[in-house]
């Protein structure tokens, strides 16, 4: 039995820029960070006992005889890329739910990734199990992704991500001091809009308008070296960070028709009146989860506003995609 758990991720800034439409003719560029949410697959050898060959368990159940028979595209595809000839049993829990913006699919399909490479005993490094998971959505899946989640999720920790013209993907980490990562931490805020939605959908009409939005697509690109200078340098303001987000928010905004709601936008705006300085949505937007920057002092005003949300404490992840237990074969 193998247990491998992949952490989901929050993106600042550069969203947007990391889809090949736009990254392959002007290059992209992101900035944000893995936390400690995960996907966790459970994956075994399945006995030759059963009517069916392979039993996938996520949200619902499957027990099929062929690979083409499995409904769930990433187990499908990922399966069939590492020629998986032997019965398995998979299993999927998550500590956040689907389609609400923080990289879940990504998340999975580079966890079960990770779980097959082990359980035919091979390593797989970092920089090509995020490049194997884009090459399954985008290619395999044919899913409207870019190709930050994937990256995030197989490295752990904050990072920079470069997306090249020439189609190399480059993670450079984010080097801050403990306590001043602390207090930076601590001035992010995390709510649930109780809204899911399927990103592929979204992300599919905001591929299609990249032509119209090149100027905000660059400008939001701008904003990653802004924030990371704020982030690297000892007198960094925090809170000009935030009102890089308000910025940003602003621009993604007008990505799309679909970016956002006026639930959403009365949510901001509650956020905004007591005390935040700034937010977004995360992902590819029209629900999911909203990332806020509000001082400490703020907080407890910005909980009690929102109270109809889900609040949702964290830290960063810097383990990245794992193996949580190795058993191989029925031992």
């Amino acid at each position: 039995m193998i247990v491998t758990r992949a952490p989901h991720r929050i993106s600042f800034f550069g969203g947007g820029t990391d889809y090949p439409s736009y990254y392959l003719e002007h290059g992209g560029k992101v900035i944000g960070g893995a936390i400690d949410k995960y996907c966790y697959i459970t994956c075994r050898e399945l006995p030759p006992f059963f009517e069916h060959k392979h039993r996938i368990v996520y949200s619902r159940i499957e027990n099929v005889s062929h690979l083409d028979e499995i409904v769930h595209p990433s187990v499908r595809e990922t399966m069939r890329y590492m020629g998986v000839t032997t019965g398995l049993e998979i299993h999927h829990d998550g500590d956040i739910p689907a389609r609400s913006g923080m990289g879940s699919s990504s998340a999975f399909t580079v966890c079960l990734l990770k779980t097959l490479y082990a359980l035919q005993g091979r390593i797989i490094s970092r920089e090509n199990l995020y490049k194997e998971a884009i090459y399954i959505e985008q290619e395999l899946i044919k899913e409207n992704v870019g190709s930050q989640d994937q990256t995030f999720a197989a490295c752990g920790g904050l990072n920079v991500i470069d997306f090249m013209q020439n189609g190399q993907i480059v993670a450079q980490p984010l080097v801050m001091a403990p306590e001043r990562l602390k207090r930076f931490k601590g001035k992010l805020m995390l709510f649930f809009s109780g809204i899911s939605r399927f990103a592929s959908d979204i992300a599919k009409e905001q591929i299609d308008n990249t032509h119209k939005n090149l100027d905000s697509l660059s400008a939001m690109k701008g904003l990653v070296d802004d924030a990371y200078g704020i982030l690297t340098s000892p007198q960094g303001d925090f809170d000009e960070f935030g009102r890089l987000l308000h910025e940003t928010w602003q621009y993604k905004r007008g990505l799309s028709r679909q970016m956002s709601t006026s639930e959403i936008d009365c949510m901001y705006e509650t956020a905004m009146k007591h005390g935040a300085i700034g937010g977004k949505l995360l992902g590819a937007g029209g629900g999911g989860f909203m990332l806020l920057y509000v001082p400490e002092e703020r907080q407890a005003e910005v909980r009690r506003a929102l109270g109809g949300y889900l609040f949702i404490p964290f830290d960063f992840d810097f383990s990245g995609a794992q193996i949580v237990v190795y058993k191989p074969s029925f031992q």
